[in-house]
């Protein structure tokens, strides 16, 4: 007689043979126990999983039957697709594509007829013997470019035409071209046509023949053409000036989209339309490069055109702390890195210095000074590095029969002037919203101004922080004070203030003539052979436009 475990499985292997007896129709024969012995017979049944796991599991409970693997497999497989039809949510609504909102080189216009513009600049060409234009000859290919004036020289260089010393109209239109196509703004086009090939931004090196051209041509400057000695100087200037406002970052490198935020390309309009070069004090103006000359002419007494920190804290009468000095000094606002191991800054770094120290209100000279006063560069000044500074102050104070006010008393004030986010640290960003960065500043490492501030009302500094309209940045109220102030002293023959008298040399006398319609005044003589070096060639190389 069969054992019913023998029954059972036999009865169950019958069982899921009947499984795959599924007849059109979504029938299948679906068997079913009949008796003890085993006997069974086919049913036909809708196809139902759940008519056939009740009756194999009701077959195996009691033994060590183990269902097959092929079932197994379908009865989970049929399980997951009924937990996921269940938890599926309902189908999201059509998307809709995101227009492009990113444009690094200027958001593109359809109004642009590139084969017009390329038109007119080749019957600009035709003019040309040759059909190859000269730099003189740029002014007018930049006007069919549709570009300012002074777009000239980048215009050349961007064609190669520095190389041969002309460009043909075929190299300038396949140039031009492309521009037009990659490039989709002025600022995107200006980056392009200076930048060095491989780069997006521009280096200070690259402004170089920019400002050569506008040296050599813009009518406000014509009296430098015979003082080439004088070209890098000028040049230095402006270029430091150009980072120290565009270059936002401190990192060297100017981008398009640093470009784009500036004023810079609007003062390069301006050129032609200005010939006082004068009035253009942002960037260009002469009598601002003179007053930062002069200033570091007065320092420099041996004229190698690199200062140390002795030569540094006789500026102004020592009026900036001897403890800032060294900050200066010690790379937290200089590049350089060669001149910082010999203890010295260049010509450059003066000139961030000079405007730093004059108009602390603008955001690079606040940003400027706190990295100065920042001892261990976690961006925010603690009680302990206010006092370090603040200790000197005291002491220069005492030394001039002035009472100091205890280090707690001055806290408490330059708390409430400045009113951080957190209490106890102040941050860069509580600096710039104050719109008094200046007074704290000057508190804390420049006697001199510490003592003005103290002579006004809080409410009247902060009516001359808040004043709005055209009135002259206190940079810009600075050098027109000082300019006049050294055309008087050199009108009037008085020696300079630490006794160097400055000689006139050959070349100043021939410009005398050229000076005098100007109100120029006059150059100093030639700097030594040292000093003789292009400025934009010190302190310029790729080690010093590492972001600081």
């Amino acid at each position: 007689m069969t054992s019913q475990y023998t029954r059972t499985r036999k009865a169950s292997l019958n069982l899921l043979k009947g499984i795959d007896k599924k007849p059109k129709g979504g029938l299948a024969l679906i068997p079913r126990l009949e008796n003890a012995d085993g006997a069974y017979f086919y049913v036909a049944k809708k196809y139902s999983y759940e008519s056939i796991s009740e009756p194999v599991s009701s077959l195996a409970r009691g033994c060590d039957f183990v269902l097959p693997s092929r079932f197994k497999k379908r009865l989970k497989a049929f399980q997951q697709v009924q937990v996921q039809t269940k938890e599926q949510p309902p189908p999201p609504a059509p998307s809709q594509s995101v227009p492009a909102f990113y444009f690094p080189r200027g958001r593109p216009r359809d109004s642009v007829d590139v084969d017009a513009v390329i038109a007119k600049i080749e019957r600009t060409f035709a003019q040309f013997p040759h059909e190859r234009a000269a730099l003189d000859d740029m002014g007018r290919v930049a006007k069919a470019c549709g570009c300012p004036l002074y777009w000239k020289g980048p215009l050349f260089c961007g064609a190669g035409g520095e190389r041969t010393g002309s460009v043909s109209v075929h190299k300038f239109v396949a140039m031009w071209r492309k521009v037009l196509q990659n490039c989709h703004d002025d600022a995107a086009k200006f980056v392009h046509l200076l930048m060095n090939p491989g780069c997006n931004y521009l280096v200070q090196e690259d402004f170089v023949p920019f400002l050569q051209d506008v040296v050599n041509t813009h009518p406000g400057l014509a009296f430098l053409k015979e003082a080439s000695e004088f070209h890098s100087r000028y040049i230095t200037t402006v270029i430091q000036r150009i980072f120290y406002t565009v270059n936002r970052s401190w990192s060297g490198r100017i981008t398009c989209a640093e470009l784009r935020r500036s004023s810079f390309l609007q003062n390069v309009a301006l050129l032609e339309e200005e010939a006082d070069i004068n009035q253009l004090t942002e960037y260009f103006s002469y009598e601002h490069f003179y007053v930062i000359y002069c200033k570091f002419w007065e320092l420099d007494t041996d004229h190698d055109l690199l200062i140390d920190a002795q030569d540094l804290a006789r500026h102004n009468d020592h009026a900036i702390s001897t403890k800032m000095i060294e900050r200066i000094f010690s790379g937290a606002v200089t590049r350089g890195k060669k001149v910082q191991k010999e203890g010295k800054i260049s010509y450059a770094d003066f000139v961030w210095f000079l405007i730093s120290e004059e108009d602390k209100k603008t955001p690079t000279s606040i940003e400027y000074w706190f990295r100065c006063m920042d001892l261990d560069g976690d961006g925010a000044l603690s009680m302990y590095e206010l006092e370090y500074f603040y200790e000197e102050q005291c002491r220069r104070l005492d030394s001039m029969a002035i009472e100091a006010l205890p280090f707690e008393d001055c806290l408490c004030q330059m708390l409430d002037l400045v009113k951080p986010q957190n209490e106890g640290r102040i941050t860069l960003h509580d600096l710039k919203a104050c719109r008094l960065a200046h007074v704290f500043f000057d508190t804390f490492f420049n006697v001199e101004k510490y003592l003005d501030h103290e002579q006004k009302e809080q409410v009247s500094l902060l009516r001359e922080s808040e004043s709005e309209g055209p009135e002259l940045s206190d940079w810009e109220r600075y050098a027109a004070e000082e300019y006049d102030i050294l055309v008087a002293e050199e009108a009037v023959g008085e020696p300079w203030e630490d006794g160097y008298e400055a000689e006139l040399s050959p070349v100043d006398q021939k410009l005398s003539v050229l000076r005098s319609p100007l109100a120029q005044r006059p150059f100093f003589e030639t700097p030594s052979g040292l000093g003789a070096v292009d400025l934009y060639e010190c302190g310029c190389g790729d080690d010093d436009l590492q972001p600081l």
